[in-house]
C-alpha cells in the first residue's frame, strides 16, 4: 500500500518511515524512530530526488510506483550519497533502465565505490550554479561540501522556491503522519532531537553550515525538505536562526549543564548540593546527567544549548572515569567551544588527576574557559567543606549573568 502526501502541486514526499531501528549509523540512539524522506516531481519529465535507506525500501519503491502510474522515471537528483539516502539506487536501475542521474562530479566517484553497475552511461553532472528544467520545474544546484560528507549539495527548485537541503536541517524521529512543521509542538516535539542531530552529525563542520546559510541567504525559499524530519513551510527564520547559532557555536540558554560520573554515590551527593545552591540563588537553568546512563549524544546536545558545564567526575585506574572521558572526546571532535567549565573530582587515591586531565583536553579546545575555583573531593565530601560549593556556585552564578 501506498504512503505519499503533497508537498506542492506535482511534488510528492515518497519516503518512509522506521521504528524498528535502534541505533542511527549504528550509534545513536533512536527510540522515537527516524523518517527518510524522498521527493517527486511529476512534470514533463518525473524528477526523484534521493532516496531512502534500504530498510524501508519496499515501501518507497511501492511510492514511486503508485505516484508514476504507468509513466517513466526519467531522473534522479542524488543530493547526498550516505546509504541511508542512496541504497535503493540500483534498484531504481533495475526497474526505470532509462532512468539518468544527476550528480556532482565527487558524487560519481562514490557511486562507483558503492555500486558495480555502468556508471558513467547512467550520469549527468552538473556544478555550482548550473540548472535543468524538467518542464514548468526549474532545478539549481548547490554545493554544499562537508555538510557532512565531501560529495553532499543541496538543490533548489526555483518555481514553488522549495530547497531540497540534503542531511541540513533534518532530525530524529518518526513523522507519525505530521509532515510540516506547523503540525507539531516545535519547541517540544522538534527541537531536542533536531539538536541531537545536528550536533552529532553534523556539528564538527560549524564553518561549512556558515557558507551554505550564506549561500541560503541570497535566495528566496518557501519551503525547506530535508532528508530526515519535518518539511518547513512557515516560520523559516525559527530554523534558519537555530542553525546559525549552533554552527557558530554559541550557546541558546544561560544555565548550567552538569555531567558527573559517581561509582558509589559521593560525587553524585555533590553534585546535587551544588545544584541546590545554584537553585536557592535562583539560576534555575539546570540539567543534570549521570554519564553512565545517558548516552553521549544526549551530553553533546546540551552541551551545545548551554553556557556552562560543570564536569563532575571520579578518578579510575589512575585516569578520568571512562565515560567522562568519552564524553570529553566527543565533544572535542564535534568542535564545541565558547563554553565555560568548572571542574570537581573525586580521588581516593591520587588527587589531581581529573582536574589536570580534562584541563589538557579543554585546552585542545576553542575558547573554552575554565573558572578558577575547584573542589577535590577526597573519597567523601564533608560538611565543612560546603564551602567549596559555595564558592563553585558563586562563580558560574556570576559568569551566567
Amino acid at each position: 500500500m501506498h504512503c505519499i502526501r503533497e508537498v506542492e502541486e506535482d511534488i510528492f514526499w515518497i519516503g518512509s518511515e522506521d521504528r524498528r531501528l535502534e541505533l542511527f549509523e549504528n550509534l545513536f540512539p533512536i527510540p522515537q524512530g527516524v523518517a527518510y524522506n524522498s521527493y517527486l516531481v511529476m512534470d514533463e519529465k518525473t524528477v526523484l530526488i534521493d532516496t531512502v535507506d534500504y530498510s524501508v525500501g519496499r515501501q518507497f519503491l511501492e511510492n514511486v510506483k503508485y505516484v508514476l502510474k504507468e509513466r517513466k522515471l526519467d531522473y534522479l537528483i542524488i543530493n547526498h550519497m550516505e546509504p541511508d539516502h542512496c541504497s535503493l539506487i540500483e534498484e531504481l536501475i533495475y526497474k526505470y533502465p532509462e532512468m539518468k542521474i544527476i550528480c556532482n562530479t565527487p558524487t560519481v566517484k562514490m557511486l562507483k565505490q558503492f555500486y558495480s553497475f555502468d556508471v558513467e552511461s547512467k550520469i549527468q553532472i552538473v556544478k555550482e550554479g548550473e540548472a535543468f528544467s524538467s518542464g514548468k520545474h526549474e532545478f539549481q544546484f548547490v554545493m554544499a561540501p562537508m555538510v557532512h560528507w565531501p560529495e553532499v549539495m543541496v538543490t533548489y527548485e526555483k518555481t514553488e522556491k522549495i530547497l531540497f537541503s540534503a542531511d541540513a536541517f533534518g532530525s530524529f524521529g518518526a513523522l507519525n503522519g505530521k509532515l510540516f512543521n506547523d503540525d507539531i509542538d516545535i519547541e517540544k516535539d522538534w527541537l531536542p532531537e533536531a539538536r541531537r542531530y545536528y550536533t552529532n552529525i553534523v556539528g564538527k563542520y560549524g564553518v561549512q553550515v556558515q557558507n551554505l546559510l550564506k549561500k541560503a541567504s541570497e535566495i528566496e525559499i518557501k519551503t525547506i525538505c530535508p532528508l530526515h524530519g519535518v518539511i518547513w513551510k512557515s516560520n523559516l527564520s525559527y530554523l534558519l536562526e537555530k542553525y546559525d547559532k549552533w554552527s557558530k557555536y554559541e550557546p541558546e540558554t544561560r544555565g548550567v549543564l552538569i555531567v558527573y560520573s559517581s561509582v558509589y554515590g559521593n560525587t553524585e551527593n555533590v553534585v546535587n548540593a551544588l545544584a541546590h545552591y545554584l537553585g536557592e540563588n535562583n539560576l534555575n537553568k539546570i540539567e543534570i546527567y549521570d554519564s553512565s546512563n545517558t548516552d553521549v549524544s544526549y551530553l553533546v546536545a546540551k552541551s551545545f544549548e548551554y553556557s556552562n558545564i560543570v564536569i563532575a567526575a571520579t578518578t579510575y585506574n589512575l585516569g578520568v572515569f571512562p565515560k567522562i572521558s568519552n564524553y570529553l572526546e566527543d565533544i572535542k571532535r564535534l568542535n564545541l567551544q565558547n563554553r565555560t567549565i568548572s571542574i570537581i573530582e573525586n580521588s581516593t587515591w591520587v588527587p589531581g588527576i581529573v582536574t589536570k586531565e580534562v584541563k589538557n583536553i579543554l585546552s585542545e579546545m576553542k575558547n573554552m574557559q575554565i573558572l578558577e575555583n575547584t573542589y577535590a573531593i577526597k573519597s567523601s565530601s564533608k560538611e565543612f567543606e560546603y564551602e567549596n560549593i559555595k564558592n563553585i556556585g558563586n562563580e558560574i552564578i556570576k559568569s551566567c549573568k
